[in-house]
């Protein structure tokens, strides 16, 4: 019988230390990504455009492109723009606004992506998924996974704080969401891709165990790699289900029905995560997640985001909503307001005690 393998969708280069930026030049050369040195780089106003002073005389042949926001004509504008330079690869550096518009600029150009993040919030940085703002709300468009990643840790210590900490529960919730994949499968049958969700759970793990915090290289490293390979995992099952569980949906349902109040994607997702793992009856999980989250400095309860506990019962109640055709704890239970809100009593207490 022969030995049959797949293809795995990855990175050629995933680069990660401090000072990784200043070597961008040398690793698109040494892996024949750019030789000629003729790139399209995308840039915020913000970080990237400072960055750009300090290693634009290291990429001479580079043309740069500002970036205004992060909605899906920001995304055509650029690509139109880019179209007719002649480019050997589009590198997005900035936060994930700006990386998400170079993804869909790339891909609708028919040109290799290469991710330089500025900050960590969220598994979207090596994702074959492209988010972004348009008429009807947001949106998620397929794209190509980014040909390299680079990550350079003193960057990513410059990054306000809350960007990590927001990496942290898009990181954690992964856990959640391997549960609802396995839950999905038992109950539906639901086919589970085995290599992606060992890889997103050692990814949620690595992040849920380390001892080190946000301020430490060796936390952020681990961090780094959680989120790459979430990603990755993310490009072999196809699709999100490897990190978006009923995490996502309680994040999504923050954002649909508080659009001008909602926290960032990271503090939802975490704090979706933990209650949803105790909604599963994975109460001693969800103790321990909750502990490391708030060591981190992350929302676990609603309060803490400034929503009151009624606000919550909606968000969750409205939540199975945001992603129909995906089971998870929340439709498997299919509870009631009144249901929610008691349970959410027992969550509370029980990881206050």
């Amino acid at each position: 019988m022969p030995v049959l393998t797949r293809l795995i969708p990855s990175p050629v280069v995933v680069d990660i230390r401090p000072g990784a930026l200043d070597d961008l030049a040398s690793v698109l050369s040494d892996e024949r990504i750019s030789h000629s040195g003729k790139l399209a780089i995308a840039v915020s106003n913000g970080s990237g455009a400072r960055l750009r002073e300090r290693i634009a005389p290291t990429l001479p042949g580079a043309t740069w492109y500002e970036v205004g926001g992060g909605t899906l004509d920001d995304a055509i504008r650029l690509a139109g723009d880019m179209k007719s330079g002649h480019y050997d690869a589009v590198v997005g550096l900035g936060g994930g606004k700006i990386i998400d518009c170079a993804k869909f600029a790339a891909a609708r150009i028919g040109l290799p992506l290469v991710a330089v993040p500025t900050n960590l919030a969220h598994d979207g940085l090596c994702s074959p998924v492209a988010t972004l703002d348009n008429d009807a709300g947001r949106g998620s468009y397929g794209v190509p996974n980014p040909i390299a990643v680079l990550i350079d840790l003193d960057v990513i210590r410059e990054a306000p704080v809350r960007f990590v900490r927001a990496g942290i529960g898009d990181a954690i919730s992964n856990i959640n969401a391997i549960a609802d994949w396995e839950l999905a499968n038992r109950v539906n049958g639901e086919k589970i891709d085995g290599l992606a969700a060992a890889m997103a759970r050692q990814a949620g793990e690595a992040v849920l165990r380390h001892p080190g915090g946000v301020g430490d290289n060796g936390f952020l490293q681990v961090l780094s790699e959680a989120l790459v390979l979430t990603g990755v995992a993310m490009s072999i099952s196809g699709d999100s289900r490897p990190a978006s569980g009923s995490c996502h949906e309680i994040n999504h349902a923050f954002d649909l029905l508080f659009p001008q109040r909602a926290a960032s994607h990271g503090e939802q997702c975490g704090l979706g995560a933990a209650f949803a793992m105790y909604m599963r009856g994975a109460h001693e999980e969800a103790a321990f997640m909750a502990e490391v989250l708030h060591r981190h400095g992350l929302p676990v309860l609603p309060e803490e985001i400034g929503f009151t506990v009624d606000e919550f019962v909606q968000v969750v109640e409205f939540a199975p909503q945001t992603r129909p055709g995906r089971y998870t704890i929340l439709e498997h239970l299919d509870l009631k307001p009144n249901q929610i809100k008691d349970i959410y009593s027992d969550y509370a207490k029980a990881i206050s005690s």
